[in-house]
């Protein structure tokens, strides 16, 4: 709520939160949509949204005129062609599954095709809705598997029955989920896009738009697999589709925050429609998708560092934990041979080794692990821990979790750890898919 005596002007002005206005300040006049008060600020400024997408704040006391402008828009039109592709959607959550209601001020979930097609009107050139879903809403840093078992379960339903499924969804974990539905979909013979955006529809430089119009797109287009797509560039010339176990977020806020790690994209999309692939994709088919969820959640990650403890370990131990990911420096490097024995991760792992899985990658973000180039390596080789080849952290999470959720025996579990099931490891890796 605004002040009271700003309160009592907007009502006998008969103007209400999201009328379009009008504002004669310092000689200037200006024009946009009033806002809600924000939860911070002056009670006695009133905030608009200017048609260049950006907040204004006017002090009451300064303006010298106010008033109601009428609305000449016109509804968008969100006819379809006949003849689309059908694509399903599954909304979980994140800043491009929500639409800014400027009449509350609160933001709410785009839950019908109506509403998508609202927000990406261009949408209805390339594809027809079958279906909204939206199993559950959560910030991307809250999803375990468990929202993986249900999203995989529910994707495959909709990838039997559409030509393609685009989830929505927050950008800080989706490289996760991409991993984590890339193991669980088994026979996949459709896309399966993830797609996100960093900047909320209400900024001029918003991305979701964009981005979805890609996703939906390649959705469609000859290729099985799950993908993430996002901006190629930071500017909005074209979309890239990155395989779902070699992506990862690079940026904290740039709209090409997406890059794919050891490997080329899988795509260029652009939002007219064109798609350009770049590498060699599996085929779609009419092959029956099937979830396969069996997981075990008891495995972890850790980062050693120079003076790390290693003593760390000795928690997932007593924790009964089954497995566990520890991300070295280098080729997989940990403290080894250190001026006080008690510093070397050796006979930790050593340890550990004998009571569960342990996997080694690599902290650099290209590249792969290595146990045979320097002695220091050799020695923690012979602690029966696992190299991981050039696969990601986080794809080694999923995967170990995914693989010792199975009736499998520890050795078929070692041996399937390196084997390529999803597209998680190159045998080599080319300087093209070095900073694409």
């Amino acid at each position: 709520m605004y002040g009271a005596e700003v309160e009592k002007i907007l009502k006998g002005k008969g103007i209400s939160i999201g009328d379009n206005v009008k504002v004669k300040w310092r000689n200037s006049a200006f024009e946009g949509q009033l806002m809600p008060r924000p939860d911070v600020g002056d009670e006695n400024v009133i905030v608009l949204k200017m048609k260049n997408g950006y907040n204004t704040g006017f002090k009451t006391l300064e303006i010298e005129l106010i008033e109601k402008q009428k609305t000449t828009e016109k509804p968008s039109k969100t006819e379809t062609k006949s003849n689309l592709p059908q694509i399903s959607i599954i909304a979980t959550g994140g800043t491009i599954s929500s639409k800014v209601d400027y009449k509350t001020g609160g933001v709410h979930m785009l839950m019908n095709a109506e509403e998508i097609i609202s927000t990406a009107p261009q949408l209805k050139n390339f594809v027809s809705i079958k279906k909204i879903l939206n199993p559950f809403t959560i910030g991307s840093e809250d999803i375990s598997f468990r929202e993986w078992t249900k999203l995989a379960e529910i994707t495959a339903k909709q990838a039997n029955e559409s030509e393609g499924v685009v989830i929505l969804h927050g950008t800080d974990t989706m490289h996760y989920t991409s991993s984590a539905l890339s193991f669980m979909l088994t026979n996949l013979s459709k896309p399966v896009v993830l797609v996100g955006a960093q900047r909320s529809q209400d900024r001029p430089s918003r991305d979701g738009v964009m981005n979805l119009t890609c996703a939906s797109i390649f959705s469609t287009s000859n290729h099985a697999g799950v993908s993430i797509v996002m901006h190629g560039t930071s500017n909005d010339d074209y979309c890239i589709a990155i395989p779902g176990t070699k992506a990862r977020k690079m940026h904290t806020s740039r709209r090409d925050a997406f890059r794919p790690i050891n490997a080329k994209p899988r795509a260029f999309i652009f939002p007219d429609g064109r798609v350009e692939f770049k590498d060699e994709v599996k085929k779609r088919s009419s092959e029956e998708v099937k979830a396969d969820t069996s997981y075990n959640p008891k495995v972890g990650l850790i980062k050693v560092h120079p003076g790390s403890n290693p003593e760390i370990i000795d928690f997932f131990i007593s924790k009964n934990y089954k497995g566990l990911i520890i991300e070295g420096t280098g080729l997989g490097h940990v403290p080894t041979q250190t001026l006080k024995k008690e510093d070397s991760w050796i006979d930790w792992i050593k340890k550990a080794s004998k009571e569960m899985i342990v996997g080694i990658t690599s902290q650099c973000i290209y590249g792969r692990t290595n146990p045979n180039v320097y002695s220091n390596l050799r020695l923690l080789n012979k602690t029966g821990a696992i190299h991981c080849e050039d696969m990601l952290s986080e794809t080694a999470l999923i995967k170990l979790s995914f693989l010792l959720g199975h009736d499998y025996e520890r050795k078929e579990i070692e041996k399937k750890m390196l084997e390529n099931t999803a597209g998680e490891i190159n045998k080599r890796i080319t300087i093209s898919e070095f900073l694409n």
